[in-house]
């Protein structure tokens, strides 16, 4: 009786094996919550890919893939000297390429880990990490002038959502790396995430020196919704009138109907809304009826009944929720399964099921 992610295997992997297969290079991104999945399942589904690295957001994140993955460990989240990045298993150092995203941070790391994999981030339109041009020229330099086991594994490009080709920024990179004057070949290796495939395709025809390392987290593990399905199950249902008090606040019933308490809070990530950033005059619209909604007490849950997204009684609770069934309605059993309507990025299930 929890919230539960099913999943279509036979869909979800077919849906893997395209990617894999029309991605040469590919590098799966485990992170965070696994998109739902954990990032410990991903890493044995990584391994069942056949890829040779997987991308991990943090440092804290190899424990749970090391075992599970045996091939290169990719942490996108850059290298700096203190915190973290301290911890890493000696048993695993080899197989992990670091990233450099700070001029000062390549000697410091050399200096403490002679040995070390990494790539050199360059910063893009994101502004988030990276070097400037003229900083990955002076670490080219400062490559090409050590001498030492160090292996440069190429350079990072993290780009945004935005709408639009990213072609036109990308070569614009691409000339930054060439006159950098990084240690060949390992100079001309690109570890890309958000391109399309017909982005990376173009990219390859017009650079054929080099080699594309898309890194795919969302399209990959996501990219066939129609596999996925969340369930709650249905807790408790209790018959009401129009002035019942019910809940932590003592709301009375708006008009008769049915509460239902189903799996699935705030502890699962129900009913928290990360900021989406729409500027568009709908999304605002959308915006402003959501909280005229949530002033009079009435929010749109993401739980499906009787065909229809119902409205929450009260603020989710931190492992159920309380929805409100009007009159009329189909009312679910006990132990029955509704529909959830989730962001897989953000969600905490209780169990993953795969056919």
């Amino acid at each position: 009786m929890s919230l539960v992610l099913r999943v279509d295997g036979d869909r979800w992997r077919a849906h893997l094996r395209q990617v894999a297969a029309g991605e040469p290079g590919l590098v799966p991104v485990a992170k965070g919550n696994g998109y739902g999945f954990t990032v410990g399942r991903l890493a044995r589904k990584a391994a069942w890919l056949g890829v040779d690295t997987l991308a991990v957001g943090i440092y804290d994140e190899l424990d749970s893939v090391a075992h599970r993955f045996d091939g290169d460990l990719l942490v996108l989240t850059p290298w700096r000297p203190h915190g973290d990045a301290e911890g890493v298993d000696a048993a695993i150092s080899s197989r992990v390429i670091h990233t450099v995203s700070r001029l000062e941070d390549l000697g410091a790391l050399l200096a403490r880990e002679p040995q070390a994999r990494f790539v050199l981030e360059r910063t893009t339109s994101m502004l988030r990490h990276g070097m400037s041009a003229a900083e990955l020229r002076s670490a080219g330099q400062e490559l090409a002038g050590r001498d030492g086991p160090h292996r440069l594994e190429g350079v990072a490009l993290h780009l945004p959502l935005a709408a639009g080709s990213h072609l036109p920024e990308v070569e614009r990179l691409l000339t930054d790396v060439v006159s950098a004057g990084l240690p060949r070949p390992a100079g001309t290796v690109v570890w890309v995430s958000h391109l399309t495939g017909d982005e990376l395709g173009r990219l390859r025809a017009a650079y054929p020196d080099f080699t594309f390392r898309p890194r795919i987290g969302t399209d990959l593990w996501l990219g066939d919704r129609t596999a996925l399905r969340a369930t709650a199950t249905v807790l408790d249902v209790h018959a009401v009138d129009r002035g019942d008090v019910f809940g932590y606040r003592g709301r009375t019933v708006p008009r008769a109907g049915h509460l239902l308490v189903v799996s699935g809070g705030t502890a699962h990530g129900i009913g928290l809304e990360a900021p989406l950033g729409d500027a568009s005059v709908k999304g605002r619209a959308a915006t402003f009826v959501r909280g005229g909604l949530d002033a009079v007490g009435f929010v749109r849950s993401p739980f499906t009944v009787d065909g229809k997204q119902r409205l929450f009684a009260e603020p989710p609770h931190m492992q159920a929720s309380m929805l409100f069934l009007p009159s009329g309605a189909r009312v679910p059993d006990v132990g029955d399964e509704v529909d959830v309507r989730v962001r897989y990025t953000a969600t905490a299930f209780d169990g993953v099921e795969v056919s």
